[in-house]
């Protein structure tokens, strides 16, 4: 099993900002200590995505910590990115990793314990579950309760990250459950200080996950 450290794992989203402002962003929230980021751009232009994701890597390579792109196998291939990130409707994870071998990082979205153990079984290195709030990021969200994680945490041996509209007020609902991190999105994106906020909830998921 890799080695993967998902304590605070930030995720973008660049709606609104300058390329300038978002990279600002992206770097300080690796100052603030996110020790996993995904570069996720929803709109389909590939040859914006490949150059930042160029970009990001650039930055996540300087503070040692794994660049994950979501969905796009080609954009991670073509920047050689340390991972993928896919949800129940992108390429199966099976197929993806015969593509991909075994030193990539493959993550998976699930949402009910038989996705999870098909996700593991087929190859995933960690699982992101949620929704467990609504989010305002432009994704389809469905609520995951907190009893589904806690089960979903002890159905496999990988780490399992809470997501959806998690922020400093109310990640204390993840008290208890076997985590390994917490994702996180508009909490940092749309912070008044990004490196602030990574320092608090790094600080704050260490003390769910001890």
């Amino acid at each position: 099993m890799k080695k993967i450290d998902t304590t605070l794992y930030f995720i973008t989203d660049s709606t609104g900002f300058s390329e300038e402002e978002f990279l600002y962003r992206v770097e300080e929230a690796l100052k603030g200590g996110a020790t996993l980021l995904q570069l996720r751009e929803k709109e389909p232009d590939t040859r914006r995505y490949i150059h930042l994701a160029e970009k990001v890597h650039e930055i996540t390579r300087k503070y040692n910590v794994p660049l994950i792109i979501d969905d796009r196998i080609d954009v991670a291939m073509a920047i050689d990115a340390e991972g993928v990130h896919l949800g129940q409707s992108d390429m199966p994870i099976k197929t993806a990793r015969k593509i991909l071998g075994e030193n990539m990082i493959i993550g998976a979205t699930t949402k009910t314990v038989p996705q999870a153990l098909e996700a593991y079984s087929q190859g995933a290195d960690y699982l992101g579950v949620g929704a467990i709030y609504p989010t305002t990021t432009k994704v389809k969200t469905v609520l995951t309760s907190t009893e589904t994680l806690d089960a979903i945490c002890k159905a496999v041996p990988i780490p399992v990250n809470a997501i959806g509209g998690l922020n400093k007020g109310n990640i204390d609902i993840l008290r208890g459950i076997s985590i390994s991190g917490i994702c996180v999105v508009s909490a940092i994106m749309k912070a008044e200080s990004p490196r602030k906020e990574a320092e608090i909830l790094l600080s704050l998921s260490k003390e769910l996950i001890k």
